[in-house]
């Protein structure tokens, strides 16, 4: 989610050859992401629909605008076609499009964007709310993460757990006076979420609104990985359930303001950045796969592709 090093471009757009397509489309099946076939030409019948032809012409009309931070945008990933927003054409958004096949998309996510930035140019980059227009019929947004400093607390926790690796330094230094600072901030982001929102639907008032959440990054259970991946052992059960807080805001924002929540975090368990690197989806403080440390890879940004894709599916053209 924070600002990162930004990866030299080395494409000047998004890559919409069959090959690629095929590429993206088995990513998500071999991640189990979605129930979509290497070839590319079969998804899942849908009732009153036949494969993949039904689904596609579902959404051929669509107009699809991509707002949100860098878990959305895909920093490290190539190929990098913003470097001024370490965006990627793997991430989320791209695949999703490339399965929908929509009339338009426009992807202006951007790395260590705030709720700020969707009204405030961010850089040169103008603000994402800029990307909206009452033709707009489809929206996703992942956002909130910066807002709560997510930078800031892996930072401070990757530090601490050098003074203690079997103790919970960055729990007691964010609940220090019997307060959990973590749980402050995101109750405070709740309001922000609710205006994006809002903002959202003033400026695409015909648009279906997805809030993507964000998936695993500690283990689900256990205490971790010291020393490969640095965080405290007692410190992950309160990373964990932080995420999961966040996680638990943006449904209830979402779902009182006319919005679908896209739970990524559920289908993303048993990927998480102790696994081996055949196996993780997030990247830990030194990647081994191309992606920003403690962000989604490749395979990772697919399954939060799969995990849109079902619940646009799922929920069809209503509210």
């Amino acid at each position: 989610m924070g600002e990162q090093a930004h990866t030299a471009v080395r494409g000047g757009g998004p890559l919409r050859s069959g090959r690629t397509r095929r590429g993206a489309l088995g990513a998500l099946a071999a991640g189990g992401a979605a129930a979509l076939l290497v070839a590319g030409t079969a998804v899942p019948a849908q009732a009153g629909q036949s494969g993949a032809d039904g689904r596609h012409g579902q959404h051929r009309g669509e107009r699809y605008v991509a707002l949100g931070d860098s878990y959305t945008s895909g920093p490290g990933i190539p190929d990098q076609v913003d470097a001024n927003c370490a965006r990627s054409n793997r991430n989320y958004p791209s695949v999703a499009s490339w399965v929908l096949r929509p009339a338009s998309f426009k992807d202006v996510s951007c790395g260590g964007a705030t709720t700020v930035h969707m009204w405030q140019q961010q850089g040169t980059n103008p603000p994402q709310l800029d990307a909206l227009d009452k033709r707009t019929t489809l929206v996703t947004v992942g956002i909130g993460g910066n807002d709560i400093g997510f930078g800031e607390i892996v930072g401070t926790c990757t530090r601490l757990s050098f003074t203690d690796p079997y103790g919970n330094p960055c729990t007691k230094q964010y609940t220090a006076g019997g307060t959990d600072q973590l749980a402050a901030r995101i109750a405070d982001t709740a309001p922000k979420i609710e205006k994006v929102i809002d903002a959202i639907h003033d400026r695409a008032p015909r648009a279906r609104v997805y809030v993507v959440g964000y998936p695993v990054i500690v283990p689900e259970s256990g205490k971790g990985c010291w020393p490969y991946v640095q965080l405290a052992e007692g410190d992950v059960p309160y990373m964990r359930d932080t995420g999961k807080r966040l996680n638990a805001m943006l449904r209830d924002v979402a779902r009182d303001n006319r919005a679908r929540f896209v739970d990524t975090y559920t289908p993303t368990i048993g990927h998480d950045v102790c696994q081996a690197p055949d196996t993780r989806w997030v990247e830990p403080l030194q990647p081994t796969s191309p992606a920003a440390p403690y962000h989604p890879n490749a395979k990772g940004e697919a399954a939060m592709a799969g995990a849109l894709l079902r619940t646009i599916w799922r929920h069809g053209h209503g509210h």
